[in-house]
């Protein structure tokens, strides 16, 4: 039954899906250490499996309680492992291609209620003032209570024009109804603009099919817009839950010219796998600061954490989300997919960011007064059943070394470095009232020769 294997990084479930799929991978079902599916196992799921049907209050088809054992099996291995029935799976192959309809929301799950990670810019969330850290408590009315993030998205989809009301709780405040009319969207994952002195912004909102295209033609209009003289880049990854692998690395491979990019690790040999930076990059020379915080997941973390490592930039901002595990999807013949965790993966100095995150070189707290209400976003290691950091990567068998890397904007103490401040509001990402941007070009003003991670000279 099983075909074939893609690798995926997506960072959080989404109201519109997930974001995943990367690498074309062989199925491999040789383990001799694994423990074999005996027939007594088959015959108490099969007994049990009738006895509901048979006795349930409720007539109930074997379908239904086949698909809810597969969902039971893989959602309590991890926050990211689940059975994707086949109108799912089509659903998350609509998501990859950044077009599909709905709200235009990435949510997580915080103690059984999905949890706005941030509305998509332009989308019906967004323009209808959804935030950061609020809490979907009930969907027309219904309550979302352990409704589990596969259904909401189901009851968050629907067709272009028709309108869903989403309770909202924010904070202190009273719960509030929202109503959102859903319509087609088109995730347009790059921004840019170019700010004062020839120094370039790019935002990067999430890894998709076109991510790596736009980004490129962003660059190439930031140059000529610079008249060929760009002296800096901002590249922006807050809030960016994550997405393919392969839009990862060819991002990443666009700043290197060699060594590693991301490798991957896992229970199997056959799943590890080295990702290296080819010749050429697109701003040679050219300083860079990598914007980072607590909702920046996945394949945001490695592109941050390939061009820390190689010292190609520095990194601002807050500690990031830590999402450090793949996903490996197994479609199987017409009857959904597994979304199975599979292996973890390591920063080029062998830094698994699996619970932990990525450590700006620079901390750059938000105002108070830039903070989303109640905003407080779970990271990786609070999820329930979430992996713990396994250390750094030692192929040799011996311990590696931690990084300390990490200073306070205004040089204060280094017990700052591991920052999990309140969220940036939305809206205010890449506007002129965004205090972390402007520390970002203020850096680049003030370092205009540093393209490492060096230390500010605040």
């Amino acid at each position: 039954m099983l075909r074939s294997r893609l690798f995926v990084v997506g960072a959080v479930v989404a109201a519109l899906g997930i974001l995943p799929v990367a690498v074309a991978k062989n199925a491999s079902r040789n383990d001799p250490n694994k423990d074999r599916l005996n027939a007594n196992d088959l015959a108490l799921l099969g007994g049990v499996i009738e006895l509901v049907q048979h006795d349930y209050v409720h007539a109930i088809g074997s379908g239904e309680l086949t698909k809810d054992a597969l969902k039971g099996m893989l959602n309590r291995l991890d926050p990211h492992s689940d059975y994707m029935d086949e109108q799912e799976f089509k659903e998350t192959q609509a998501d990859i291609s950044g077009q599909f309809g709905g709200l235009g929301i990435q949510i997580s799950s915080q103690n059984g209620v999905p949890k706005v990670i941030a509305p998509i810019d332009g989308t019906p969330a967004d323009k209808a003032g959804l935030q950061p850290a609020d809490l979907i408590v009930a969907i027309n009315g219904d309550s979302t209570q352990d409704m589990g993030l596969t259904k909401i998205v189901r009851l968050l989809r629907g067709e272009p024009g028709t309108k869903v009301t989403v309770t909202i709780l924010r904070g202190t405040q009273e719960p509030f109804d929202v109503t959102i009319t859903r319509q087609i969207i088109q995730v347009a994952s790059v921004k840019s603009k170019l700010e004062p002195d020839n120094v370039g912004y790019v935002r990067v909102t999430e890894f998709g099919e076109s991510t790596v295209q736009d980004f490129r033609n962003a660059i190439g209009k930031l140059k000529q817009d610079a008249g060929g003289n760009l002296k800096g880049l901002v590249l922006d990854l807050r809030n960016d839950p994550g997405g393919l692998l392969s839009a990862a690395v060819a991002i990443g491979d666009d700043f290197l010219t060699q060594g590693t990019i991301v490798s991957i690790h896992g229970r199997n040999s056959t799943d590890d796998h080295t990702y290296r930076a080819t010749p050429g990059e697109l701003l040679p020379n050219t300083p860079v600061v990598v914007l980072i915080n607590g909702a920046s997941a996945s394949a945001s973390e490695i592109v941050a954490g390939a061009l820390q490592d190689t010292k190609r930039a520095t990194v601002m901002g807050t500690q990031s989300f830590g999402k450090g595990s793949v996903q490996t999807v197994v479609p199987l013949n017409g009857h959904g997919a597994l979304r199975l965790t599979t292996a973890l993966y390591y920063t080029p100095s062998g830094r698994s960011i699996q619970g932990q995150g990525i450590s700006p070189n620079v901390v750059v707290e938000v105002p108070k007064n830039q903070q989303v209400e109640g905003g407080l976003v779970l990271r990786e290691n609070q999820l329930q059943g979430a992996f713990k950091n396994p250390g750094k990567y030692a192929p040799n068998g011996k311990p590696g070394s931690k990084d300390d890397n990490t200073v306070h904007a205004n040089e204060m103490s280094r017990e700052g470095r591991t920052s999990y401040s309140i969220p940036i509001k939305n809206e205010l990402i890449g506007t002129d009232n965004d205090d972390q941007l402007k520390a970002a070009l203020n850096f680049l003003q003030k370092n205009p020769g540093v393209t490492t991670g060096q230390r500010a000279r605040d």
